[in-house]
């Protein structure tokens, strides 16, 4: 049986990591601001959403991340780097978290009650090493959002892991709770993405 692909899949499909920008584009930061909300519909933990973001915009700035970044080109070249960080204290939002969800009427008083107690007998007292896992997996869930609406807005990105997380946190001044995860560039393709291949399914799934 065959499908029509929905414009999800399209879209997912067309995403493909670009690391050659037009360095004399750029993408107006309101855009960015409504991408970066758009993506905060992401799912978290508890929903204490510990995504921060450090848009990165400044051409200095951008040369001197690069020299954090393994000399990557697409850090000064992209129209902007989104510097996705995760925050192990998340749990000081909770209150203002479940207190908003209850405003609007997404559950009754005592349920979000119940979530404020919990979350807080539970996160402030987890090793800091879980903490940063858990900021760690929720930053991916908001970063696969952030790339998949940037090129429904028509714009190219790349992920980059491969930087000096340390020389990062001490550049840009992060506090101890604050750990940077991902880069991710954003800007406007100079030239097509190389294709990649995909393990065949029967390698990586057993259904039971």
């Amino acid at each position: 049986m065959t499908t029509t692909k929905s414009y999800i899949n399209k879209v997912m499909h067309d995403r493909k990591s670009v690391r050659k920008y037009e360095a004399n584009f750029k993408i107006p930061q309101s855009e960015l601001e409504e991408l970066l909300v758009e993506a905060t519909t992401a799912p978290s933990s508890s929903n204490l959403q510990p995504w921060r973001f450090l848009v990165i915009q400044d051409e200095a700035v951008k040369k001197d991340l690069r020299l954090i970044a393994n000399n990557q080109e697409q850090v000064e070249t992209a129209s902007a780097i989104i510097a996705v960080l995760g925050d192990t204290e998340m749990y000081n939002n909770v209150e203002e978290v479940y207190t908003k969800n209850f405003e609007l009427g997404y559950m009754d008083e005592a349920t979000k009650n119940m979530m404020i107690e919990n979350s807080l007998k539970l996160y402030p007292n987890l090793p800091k090493e879980i903490l940063k896992n858990i900021a760690t997996f929720d930053a991916g869930l908001i970063s696969m959002q952030i790339m998949l609406l940037a090129k429904d807005m028509g714009y190219d990105t790349v992920t980059m892991g491969g930087f000096n997380k340390e020389a990062f946190a001490e550049r840009f001044e992060l506090t101890d709770n604050l750990v940077p995860i991902v880069l991710i560039a954003i800007g406007k393709a100079a030239a097509s993405a190389y294709g990649s291949s995909r393990l065949a399914l029967n390698d990586i799934a057993k259904f039971i």
